[in-house]
């Protein structure tokens, strides 16, 4: 298949070192080393984007902006091919070719609070570069993707269809994610809420999407298919979900959740060290909501597929998303538990 794909970026296959590359889950990747430069070649899956040309567009106009506005950004964007293309259309899917950041690695686990504060940082520096980028200009490439409205509507329809077995399983669970539906009503506040706008956010802000150099410091940050308008409270509940906990989203020793609340003083320090002097008052007093709203978001989307029969994550063992939901409501209740210490950090 690459055979046929790189001639379109001028690269010879026969004169290439081609090896599969990284852990992500949505997208083919794969890394392409020629005798001058090392480049990484991704084939969009269309089951989860279904307009690359979307997406394209979208990276497009912010590398216009970027480079006029900032051009010392380091923006890793599609090359363009042989075409005057950057996103390639081949009967095998759509294809881009990006250029490879010498020293730079990516990690899988944070060890440090100092990588969650370089993380923060850099997720941060994007919105804010991008503070004057008019967000009309980008397609929603993922729609509803955060919409906690819909989703929990979604999970209501759930438990109404679910098989009595799994819905008799789940009874706890259920109880808890109606009795914390001020949650939901809160974000329904925060969207009819003109202080709070609409900003460039990256929706995606798990630590393996930022670069690092040699020395641990973050470069800047990649993975941008999921780039679209949104709300900053994505991308700091997004961390707070995935860097405050040990244990990932797949332990299923609860013991073994917990927050580390110098972690959350890490993403405070170093998001706000960029957005601080852009976001409103309004939203700074949302910075603590955000972890909640995106673990109980998480929590319903997992329980709800497990109650509709695993049809959207799919399951690697009997009662997969059930364990997955309560890990995260588990997650979701020491976060709770710990809100007085996070507000006291940041007071």
């Amino acid at each position: 298949m690459l055979n046929q794909i790189l001639p379109l970026y001028g690269i010879l296959p026969v004169k290439s070192n081609i090896q599969l590359f990284g852990d992500g889950l949505i997208n083919h990747t794969w890394k392409i080393t020629t005798e001058n430069a090392g480049y990484i070649l991704q084939k969009v899956n269309q089951a989860v984007f279904k307009k690359p040309q979307d997406i394209d567009q979208n990276i497009s106009r912010l590398k216009a902006f970027l480079n006029q506005k900032h051009p010392e950004y380091l923006f890793v964007s599609p090359i363009t091919g042989t075409t005057g293309k950057s996103l390639m259309e081949t009967s095998e899917g759509y294809f881009r070719l990006f250029p490879f950041v010498e020293d730079s690695h990516s990690l899988n686990v944070l060890s440090k609070k100092e990588e969650a504060y370089e993380a923060a940082r850099q997720f941060g520096r994007f919105s804010m570069l991008l503070n004057e980028f008019d967000v009309d200009q980008l397609y929603i490439t993922l729609p509803d993707f955060h919409n906690l409205t819909l989703r929990y509507a979604q999970f209501k329809n759930a438990v109404l269809h679910a098989s009595p077995e799994r819905k008799e399983r789940s009874k706890e669970l259920i109880s808890f994610i109606e009795d914390n539906y001020s949650i939901v009503e809160t974000y329904n506040q925060i969207i009819s809420n003109q202080e709070i706008p609409l900003r460039v956010i990256h929706h995606d802000t798990k630590i393996n999407n930022v670069l690092f150099d040699r020395d641990g410091k973050g470069i800047c940050v990649i993975d941008l298919d999921t780039v679209m308008p949104g709300y900053f409270i994505s991308d700091v509940g997004d961390m707070m979900r995935t860097y405050l906990s040990a244990a990932n989203e797949e332990e299923t020793d609860f013991s073994k959740i917990n927050i580390r609340t110098d972690f959350f003083k890490a993403i405070y320090d170093g998001y706000m060290l960029e957005m601080g002097s852009v976001l409103t008052e309004t939203e700074k007093s949302y910075f603590i909501y955000s972890g909640k709203f995106l673990i109980y978001m998480q929590a319903i989307r997992f329980l709800a597929d497990y109650l509709e029969n695993d049809v959207y994550y799919g399951a690697k063992y009997e009662g997969h998303n059930f364990i997955r939901a309560e890990n995260q409501i588990t997650l979701l209740k020491r976060y709770q538990e710990a809100e007085p210490q996070l507000r006291s950090l940041i007071s």
